[in-house]
């Protein structure tokens, strides 16, 4: 993805965060029990967090380029994906065994974060 691809990429996952926020505040509170409702609310940190990072990576393209920071983006919005998106449905639909590829987009998250540092300290050279 470039620069502009990942700013309007990030910039849909915080409308999209927003509005399940807001659905969890006040549409699912009272379907939900406290635990799924946690579940819910933990999804929508974790896509906050990795919509403003796609957008903050964007922003760092221009001065540190490379594939990594690509990689970085890409991985940010699988993590999404698949961690929130499995949280998502956990919470909608009580099936727990979602839970068990839930890992697989924190570890999305953490390669990414790797590769962000990777590129910021390749770039310092």
């Amino acid at each position: 993805m470039n620069e502009r691809i990942l700013v309007v990429v990030g910039a849909v996952n915080m409308f999209i965060a927003v509005c399940c926020g807001a659905f969890g505040a006040h549409g699912l509170k009272k379907m939900l029990s406290e635990d799924l409702l946690a579940v819910w609310h933990t999804a929508v940190t974790y896509q906050v967090m990795h919509a403003l990072g796609m957008i903050a990576v964007a922003l760092l393209m221009p001065k540190f380029g490379g594939a990594g920071l690509t990689w970085a983006g890409n991985l940010m919005l699988a993590g999404i994906v698949i961690f929130s998106g499995s949280l998502y449905l956990l919470a909608l639909t009580g099936t727990r065994i979602l839970g068990a590829i839930t890992p697989i987009g924190g570890v999305a998250f953490l390669a990414a974060w790797v590769l962000v540092a990777w590129a910021a300290y390749k770039g310092m050279n």
